[in-house]
């Protein structure tokens, strides 16, 4: 906005007129000229702003592509290099030796010597009622070196669990086999659970009827292996408990663990409850009761039909081993003598 130059010179006149010096006229005039000017750069001012804000323009935030430090950007997890699984196994199996003496110390000795991978027990582990005091002096003493983690007196224990035991009906005497619970840590439930060793998957049941589970061929417990069994994809299915199915020893065979093992895809039964050593042929595969692993020796009864070798003469064990086309089972007794000896092989 520009003042007219006649409009000034009027003004002029009028204010001399009333006494006004050029003076103050002139400073009043500055003052004006000064007011104007600073009024046209607001002006000028608020009309850039708008134009650089356009009303209808939307409000948005633009986020910078660089990774905030608080939330770094997820780096690929690199897994482990996985441990090689080994092709053959070594194993021992005893039952019915949880007795602290001569017979068991022999036995525990003979497996030793062995250098197996790790040890199978199909039950009665603790003489000769499950209890706490015992427990130790009739495991631990023997077998420390296998047992993770070990809490018993008798030395270092392993640096992984090599030591599997099953439930026998000694070990249910105390307090419905708590003692064994607290001495063992164990896979599943504890109860009844399966593992894998190199080419062989091991299936530990608990064939006591105090079993919460049941021990039927159609309880639980039955359908658990049975699934199991048929989700293996291991070469060897080794299913082992205490209860002989068959028996020609004194205690005779237990019908309700005649479960259908060969149809559900076991290869092999181990089992105890009578301290004997036998072969049986069931259904197409071996049956083994390995009872003589230092409680008292049983005299056997009539032979079943499907009884294959049969000895009592003296404490022993079995051993196992394995590759991915071939299983071997040989009883020893503590002298060293092989009495037995089945040889399983898959194309």
């Amino acid at each position: 906005m520009r003042p007219k130059f006649g409009s000034i010179l009027g003004f002029y006149q009028r204010a001399t007129e009333n006494g006004v010096s050029l003076i103050v006229f002139l400073t009043l005039l500055v003052l004006l000229f000064m007011a104007l000017l600073t009024a046209c750069q607001t002006v000028s001012t608020e009309s850039t702003a708008q134009a650089a804000i356009p009303s209808q323009a939307p409000f948005r935030i633009e986020v910078s592509p660089t990774p905030s430090p608080f939330f770094p950007s997820p780096t690929a997890t690199l897994s482990p290099s996985p441990t090689a699984t080994p092709s053959t196994v070594r194993f021992a199996v005893l039952g019915d030796y949880g007795q602290d003496g001569p017979g068991l110390a022999a036995v525990a000795a003979l497996i030793e010597a062995w250098k197996v991978d790790l040890i199978l027990t199909v039950g009665d582990n603790n003489y000769p009622v499950g209890a706490a005091e015992t427990i130790d002096a009739n495991i631990g003493k023997y077998f420390h070196r296998y047992i993770f983690p070990y809490r018993g007196t008798y030395g270092e224990g392993g640096e992984v669990n090599r030591f599997f035991p099953t439930l026998g009906n000694h070990d249910w005497m105390s307090q419905d086999a708590r003692p064994y619970f607290e001495y063992f840590t164990l896979p599943g439930n504890e109860r009844y659970y399966d593992f894998t060793w190199g080419p062989v998957h091991f299936f530990a049941l608990d064939s006591d009827p105090r079993e919460p589970d049941g021990v039927g061929s159609r309880s639980l417990q039955a359908k658990w292996l049975q699934e199991r069994l048929a989700e293996s994809e291991s070469p060897w299915q080794v299913v082992y408990f205490h209860h002989a199915p068959y028996s020609s020893g004194s205690n005779g065979s237990t019908a309700w663990m005649r479960w259908p093992f060969a149809d559900w895809g076991a290869d092999v039964v181990f089992s105890g409850h009578d301290h004997v050593y036998e072969r049986l042929q069931v259904d197409g595969i071996p049956y083994f009761i390995v009872g003589l692993g230092g409680g008292g020796r049983y005299h056997f009864g009539e032979a079943l039909p499907e009884s294959q070798f049969r000895f009592n003469a003296a404490y022993g064990a079995l051993l196992g081993m394995a590759d991915a086309t071939e299983l071997v089972l040989e009883f020893y007794t503590v002298s060293g003598e092989r009495m037995d000896g089945y040889r399983l092989r898959k194309p």
